[in-house]
C-alpha cells in the first residue's frame, strides 16, 4: 500500500454550504467571487445573499432534503447560486452535460428521480421536451434568464425569502449526483455526500496553491465534477475570483485571460495542445498566468512542457474520477522534481494500491529503474463516493470490502513518490476528456434495422486523440454506408459521443460467454495502422 507524503488532515464535519460560506469575514464579503465575460462582478457577499434567497424561494415551493434538482446550465455566475442554493436546503443536485439531447436529459431525469429542472433559454428546447416526457410541470422548470411560462432567477431572488434551517448528516446525505460510466457500461448516478465534496476541497488545498488574489478562468464545465469541485468550490473556498466562460473558444479564452488578467488556468489536454502549438496564442498578452493545472484525461509530458514554456508558467497535472469527487492525485506546488507526465502524489488522507489485474496480487516491489510494474490503481479515502444510485451490485463491484475503489486505470509508482497513469483496464473511450461508453453506442446502433452486430472501441486519429470507431456487421441483404451509420448515431447522442470512423466486418470477435473481444479489434487496428 502507498500513502500520501502529506500527513492526514482533519475533514470538517460540515455541509458544503457551511464549509464554503459559514465563515466569510467582512473582507471576504467584499471580494469578487464571480466575473462574467461582460465584466459584471458578483462579490462573495452578494453571492451568499443570492444563494440564501434562491434557497428560500425553492423551500417555499416545497423543495427539501428529499428533492432532486436537475441543473442543465453552462458556466455562468448563476450556476453557483443555483447549485449552492439547492445544497443549502439539503436537496440533491444532478448536473447535465449542456450538449445532451432531449433523450439523454430525459434518461438522467428519470434515473435520478429529479422533480425540478433549472436551465437557460438557449437550452430550453431540449430541457422542456425532456421535462414534459418525465411529467415535470412548467412551473418546476426554472429558466434562469427568463422564458414565458417558467419561473426565472430574478423573480425568485426578488422574493427575498429566508431559507429554513435544515439538519442532515454530511457524511451520508447526498449533495451531488453526477453521472459516470464507471469502469464500463451505461452511465450511472454517482452519489457524492456533502462530506465527499468538503473533504476533496480540503484535501486539494494542500497540493494546489490557489490563493485569494488569484483569478481563475473557468472554462471547464461546472457540470463535470472536475469543474464543480476544483474550479468552482475550491476557488470559492480560497476566496479567489472566477471568470466564467459558457463555452470554449480559443480566441475568447485568450482574450479573457488578457482582459481580466487571469493568473490560474484549469485545463484539459486539448487546451494544453492549443496553448503549446497554436499560432494565435502569440497575439495576446497572457503574461499574468503563473500556473496551469491539467486534468480530465492524460497529458503527455512533451505537450505539458511546451505549454508551460510558451506561457512561462508552471504546469501541473492531476488525476481523479467522478467516483472520487474527483481528485485523488496532484503534483504538489512544493515539488519541481516530478515528471510533467506524472499525475503527482496522493492527496492527504488517501491510500493507494497497485494490483496485478491478472493475478489480483498487490504490487509493492520496485524495479531497477525505481518504478513498480504497472497495476490497476485502487484508492481509499474520504473522497470516495457513497455508491452508485440504485445499483448495489455495481457499487460492490467498484468498492471492495476494505473500502478501496477500483479505478480501472493502470498506473506505475515511482519511489520518488509520484504516480504515472499508463493505460486503462476499462473500456471507456476518452474523447477530449469526455467519457464515451462503448456499450451505450453499441446498444444504440443495434437498434438500427440494418445493423446485425456491432462493437465500438477507441482509436487514435491524426492528432493522436482517441475517437470512437464502430465495427459494424450489416444485416443480411442490407445496403449500409459508413455515413448512414455515423448520421444515425449523431442524431441520438451528444456531439462528443459521435462515431467518427466505421469499418464493416463479417463478424464481431467474441468470447465463449459472448463478451466482445475488444483486444482483438485493437490488434486488428494496430496491424492496419502498421
Amino acid at each position: 500500500m502507498f500513502t500520501s507524503p502529506f500527513p492526514d488532515i482533519e475533514i470538517p464535519e460540515l455541509s458544503v454550504y457551511d464549509y464554503l460560506f459559514g465563515d466569510l469575514t467582512d473582507e471576504d464579503l467584499a471580494r469578487v467571487a464571480l466575473i462574467d465575460p461582460s465584466g459584471a462582478e458578483t462579490t462573495y457577499g452578494a453571492l451568499k445573499a443570492q444563494v440564501d434567497a434562491f434557497a428560500g424561494a425553492l423551500a417555499a415551493r416545497g423543495v427539501d432534503t428529499d428533492t432532486v434538482v436537475g441543473v442543465l446550465c453552462p458556466n455562468v455566475p448563476a450556476f453557483a447560486t443555483v447549485l449552492h442554493g439547492a445544497l443549502r436546503l439539503g436537496a440533491t443536485v444532478t448536473t447535465f452535460n449542456s450538449l445532451y439531447t432531449a433523450h439523454e436529459i430525459q434518461t438522467q431525469i428519470e434515473d435520478a428521480g429529479a422533480t425540478w429542472l433549472v436551465t437557460v433559454s438557449p437550452l430550453l428546447a431540449h430541457a422542456a421536451e425532456a421535462a414534459a416526457a418525465c411529467g415535470i410541470p412548467d412551473d418546476h422548470v426554472i429558466v434562469l434568464d427568463g422564458a414565458e411560462g417558467h419561473p426565472n432567477l430574478r423573480e425568485l431572488l426578488m422574493e427575498q425569502r429566508t431559507p429554513p434551517q435544515v439538519s442532515f448528516d454530511p457524511a451520508t446525505h447526498i449533495a451531488a449526483l453526477p453521472y459516470s460510466s464507471g469502469t464500463t457500461g451505461i452511465p450511472k448516478g454517482v452519489m457524492l455526500s456533502h462530506r465527499n465534496l468538503v473533504a476533496n476541497v480540503e484535501q486539494s488545498r494542500v497540493n494546489i496553491d490557489l490563493k485569494s488574489n488569484d483569478r481563475v478562468l473557468a472554462v471547464l464545465p461546472f457540470f463535470h465534477i472536475y469543474g464543480l469541485t476544483v474550479l468552482l468550490n475550491l476557488a470559492l473556498r480560497q476566496r479567489a475570483s472566477l471568470v466564467t466562460m459558457p463555452r470554449f473558444d480559443l480566441a475568447e479564452f485568450l482574450k479573457n485571460i488578457q482582459d481580466f488578467k487571469c493568473t490560474y488556468l484549469y485545463i484539459a489536454p486539448p487546451i494544453a495542445v492549443a496553448l503549446a502549438k497554436h499560432p494565435i496564442v502569440d497575439q495576446f498578452d497572457i503574461s499574468t498566468v503563473h500556473s496551469m493545472f491539467s486534468g480530465a484525461a492524460p497529458l503527455d509530458g512533451d505537450t505539458a512542457a511546451m505549454a508551460g514554456t510558451r506561457l512561462h508558467a508552471r504546469m501541473m497535472q492531476g488525476y481523479g474520477l467522478t467516483e472520487t469527487s474527483p481528485v485523488t492525485h496532484a503534483v504538489p506546488y512544493t515539488r519541481d522534481d516530478m515528471p510533467l507526465s506524472s499525475v503527482g502524489c496522493a492527496l492527504p488522507n488517501t491510500l493507494c494500491k497497485l494490483v496485478d489485474p491478472a493475478t489480483g496480487e498487490e504490487i509493492t516491489e520496485f524495479g531497477e529503474d525505481g518504478e513498480t510494474v504497472p497495476g490497476e490503481l485502487w484508492i481509499k479515502g474520504p473522497q470516495v463516493m457513497v455508491g452508485y444510485l440504485n445499483k448495489p451490485e455495481a457499487t460492490a463491484n467498484a468498492i471492495d470490502a476494505d473500502g478501496f475503489f477500483h479505478t480501472g486505470d493502470v498506473a506505475v509508482y515511482n519511489e520518488g513518490g509520484w504516480f504515472t497513469v499508463v493505460d486503462r483496464v476499462k473500456e471507456l473511450i476518452k474523447y477530449h476528456g469526455y467519457q464515451v461508453p462503448p456499450a451505450e453506442l453499441e446498444a444504440l446502433l443495434l437498434s438500427h434495422p440494418k445493423v446485425a452486430d456491432v462493437a465500438v472501441i477507441g482509436v487514435l486519429d491524426e492528432q493522436r486523440q482517441e475517437i470512437p470507431k464502430a465495427f459494424v456487421v450489416p444485416a443480411s441483404g442490407a445496403e449500409l454506408s459508413a455515413e448512414e451509420v455515423m448520421a444515425f448515431v449523431a442524431e441520438h447522442v451528444a456531439p462528443y459521443k459521435k462515431v467518427r470512423r466505421v469499418e464493416f466486418v463479417d463478424a464481431i470477435p467474441k468470447s465463449s460467454s459472448g463478451k466482445i473481444l475488444r483486444k482483438d479489434l485493437r490488434a486488428r487496428e494496430t496491424a492496419a495502422a502498421g
